[in-house]
This record gives structure tokens, C-alpha cells and sequence, in this order.
């Protein structure tokens, strides 16, 4: 197949390009903004038509949470907009489109996890256009594959972990959130779940991904810091109301995993494993 990736110089997009070297058999068009401005619809359509594309990847979005807030043009455009141009370009082709959405597309107000099907209730900019992006792709091409994760991070980009790691050897006290509660997830692994759906064939739906595991960011930052080798920085836990920001966070975003386990017969490492394998080739 021909497969365009979009964002690929992001975290997820840079771990795409490392397993396409283990997926040999299809070709793929790695781009982001210099290759492709994926804000220019027509761009898109000539570009999908002359490489013949039968699928994309859709690693790109307005990600800035915060920033968000005050640029909620550009987020609608990148996180809302963008994707329907493309789902649309491959659509029309009979192609397929995996959509990467997020967590945030809930208010957080549960306390058991999150499954597909449950209400949605964004409480920020980026949520409310992360959902609207799901809508526009699913509404736009049949063979499509919404799949939201959460507390992403990777050895590529700057991420909570790397900023974590080097605040512990900057400084000798920080105060991190204790009270939301969610599951990092390895951008490596996301993006071997991608791969396994792309080669097994695309089942059109909403998925959730993230590692396997609780935790909070109180706790995560603490092995974190335990498996970087960190001993000199002491870490407290906060109230979310003790660091308040522009974008309200969801106090609660663990996502269930059944559904794509069962549809792709994988397993899903636990969060702990995931990060020390991280943190390794940091």
C-alpha cells in the first residue's frame, strides 16, 4: 500500500518511521508541514491522487493545551479542519484513515474507565476540537479508525517525561499533580498497535490505546525519577486548585482497552515497562 503519515516529525510520527523499516512491504510518505500543509485542501487532493494513496496516518494536531485556549482558530483549523481534508481526499478513493483523538474528548468526571461508546463532554478548546476532528473523519471516509490515547510521551519531542528528567537534575524540590489520575503511554507501543491495524486491515470505529495500568502524575514522575537515577530532587504532590492552568485537565482519564484487544489480538505492556524502556534510549 501507500501510505501517507502526517506529522512525522512529532513524537508519534518519528516512531512510525522507525517500524516502517521493520514493515517493508508498503511505501510510505512521511510528511509534515514543509512537505505537506495539511491546512491546504487542495494540496492534499493532489497529493493524495498522484501518489496514489490508499491510506493515511494522522499523527498531526494542535497538541498546546493551554495555547489553545487563545488560539482556538488554529486548533479548529489543525485539530477539526485538517483531518476532514484528508479524510475526505482518501475517502473519495475508497482509502482508509486512522485519526489519532485523545482522552480529553471526556470531561474526567468518572471513576471507572472509559469505554468507546461513553458520552463525551470536552471541557477545553482542544478537547472540543479533537471531537470534532472524530466526527468530521468518521462522516468523511467509511474505512476510518478513530483511536484515542492519553499522556503520550517518547524518546522523540519534548514531552513530560524528558521535562521531568531534567527538572530532577535542575532543581532541588518540584510539586506535581497527585489528584488526576490516568495512564501514560508510549508513543513505541501506539504506534505498533497502528502498524498491527494497518497490516491486519483496518475495522472501521472508535478504539481506545494507552499502557495497561493506573497511576497519578504525582506517582509517575516519582519512577520516573527512581528509574532515571534521580536521588537529589524531592517531588510533593499538589492539588490540581494549587497549579492552576488556562485549560481545564480531566481529573480522571484512564481509558479501557478491551475493544482493540479483542478486534487485534495484542497485548499491551503495563506503563512501568513501557518507561524504563523509554527512559533507557533517552
Amino acid at each position: 500500500m501507500n501510505i501517507l503519515i502526517t506529522g512525522c516529525n512529532g513524537q508519534l510520527g518519528n516512531e512510525m518511521q522507525l517500524l516502517e523499516k521493520e514493515n517493508p512491504q508498503h511505501t510510505y510518505y512521511n510528511t509534515d508541514v514543509a512537505e505537506l500543509d495539511i491546512t491546504d485542501q487542495q494540496a492534499i487532493e493532489r497529493f493524495v491522487d498522484e501518489k496514489a494513496i490508499d491510506g493515511i496516518v494522522n499523527c498531526a494536531a494542535y497538541t498546546a493545551v493551554d495555547k489553545a485556549e487563545e488560539n482556538e482558530t488554529l486548533c479548529q483549523l489543525l485539530n477539526a479542519e485538517a483531518p476532514a481534508y484528508l479524510a475526505h481526499a482518501v475517502g473519495r478513493r475508497g482509502g482508509w484513515m486512522i485519526q489519532i483523538s485523545t482522552d480529553y474528548v471526556f470531561d474526567g468526571t468518572k471513576h471507572t474507565p472509559y469505554v468507546e461508546d461513553d458520552d463525551t463532554c470536552p471541557n477545553s478548546v482542544y478537547g472540543r476540537t479533537k471531537l470534532v476532528g472524530e466526527i468530521n473523519v468518521q462522516k468523511l471516509c467509511e474505512r476510518s479508525m478513530i483511536i484515542r490515547t492519553a499522556w503520550l510521551y517518547s524518546t522523540f519531542g519534548n514531552n513530560f517525561v524528558k521535562t521531568m528528567i531534567r527538572l530532577g537534575n535542575e532543581k532541588p524540590e518540584l510539586g506535581v499533580i497527585f489528584d488526576q489520575i490516568g495512564t501514560p503511554t508510549y508513543a513505541r507501543d501506539l504506534a505498533r498497535v497502528i502498524m498491527t491495524a494497518v497490516n491486519q486491515g483496518i475495522r472501521p470505529g472508535i478504539y481506545h490505546f494507552s499502557n495497561e495500568g493506573v497511576t497519578s502524575w504525582y506517582d509517575f514522575t516519582k519512577v520516573i525519577h527512581r528509574l532515571a537515577g534521580i536521588t537529589t530532587c524531592r517531588v510533593r504532590p499538589l492539588h490540581t486548585a494549587e497549579y492552576p492552568t488556562p485549560a481545564a485537565r480531566p481529573h480522571y482519564s484512564v481509558l479501557d482497552k478491551t475493544k482493540i484487544k479483542q478486534t487485534y489480538g495484542i497485548d499491551i505492556p503495563y506503563w512501568e515497562e513501557s518507561l524504563a524502556d523509554c527512559i533507557e534510549h533517552i
